[in-house]
């Protein structure tokens, strides 16, 4: 029996040192590697924020100063019409990333509030922590009250199933006060798409580019629309046709040497 036993003892002895020299350290060099990797990145993060905010703040103080030398640039390498061509571009991107972001930021941060508030009344779970997430969410157009909705809705009716009810009823209520009134007041028509495109440019960004993409699809897909329509009506009005969509429709057409016809325009002049 003793002798059964010291060899158990050895061999479990040996065992547990293959295993602290081996197993044991090598699980711990990965975890003390990933712990250091993940403070430097950390690290890097903080500081690559702060060194973007002060580069933010002198942009912001010199950003006249800065148009004023793009533009004096612009027309000193390229011709004048060529030059206005890309200045109003860059205006009217600007216009669009600009009034659908910042209108979007400011529409989520009212949608937040009033669901925290209301929540907050009626003593739903979770109302800070919910309200950050449809808030959040909401940024995204379309699909982001959605993508917000299901997982707070789970929260609250795994915590109580009477209230999930409410609070599927009370989102449904709140996206439309979004959609139909809010929503609009603060972005209006803000980047001219149709709701077609807007889907589109939604899903194609997504799939491309992630969260950011769906956030930022839209405007994108809005000035390249935009581009894409004033080169197709300067080409007509320079052929000296309608620009208006309108104008095609099933009946009218071009004939051969360029003239356009609209059958029902003429029966009614007549």
């Amino acid at each position: 029996m003793g002798t059964i036993i010291m060899n158990l003892v050895n061999e479990a002895a040996a065992t547990l040192q293959k295993w602290i020299g081996t197993d044991l350290l090598k699980q711990a060099n990965i975890l003390m590697g990933n712990l250091t990797e993940g403070v430097i990145v950390a690290i890097n993060t903080v500081f690559n924020i702060l060194i973007g905010v002060i580069i933010s703040i002198y942009l912001l103080f010199s950003k006249e100063q800065f148009t004023a030398q793009s533009k004096k640039v612009l027309y000193a390498f390229i011709k004048p019409d060529e030059a206005y061509k890309v200045l109003h571009i860059t205006k009217k991107s600007n216009d669009i990333f600009g009034g659908f972001i910042s209108g979007k930021i400011i529409d989520s941060a009212i949608v937040g509030v009033i669901c925290f508030v209301v929540m907050s009344l009626i003593k739903m779970p979770y109302p800070l922590l919910i309200s950050i997430i449809i808030g959040v969410t909401n940024v995204i157009p379309f699909f982001g009250p959605f993508i917000g909705a299901v997982p707070s809705a789970f929260l609250v009716l795994m915590e109580n199933p009477k209230m999930g009810i409410y609070f599927l009823i009370f989102v449904v209520l709140l996206q439309q006060l979004d959609g139909n009134v809010i929503g609009p007041k603060i972005l209006g028509n803000s980047t001219g798409l149709p709701a077609f495109w807007v889907v589109f440019s939604i899903i194609l960004g997504g799939g491309m580019f992630g969260f950011l993409g769906m956030l930022l699809g839209v405007p994108t897909f809005s000035v390249l629309y935009y581009l894409f329509q004033t080169i197709v009506n300067q080409k007509l009005f320079s052929k000296e046709l309608p620009t208006d969509s309108a104008s095609y429709d099933t009946d009218s057409y071009i004939t051969k040497s360029g003239a356009y016809v609209n059958p029902d325009k003429d029966k009614k002049e007549r």
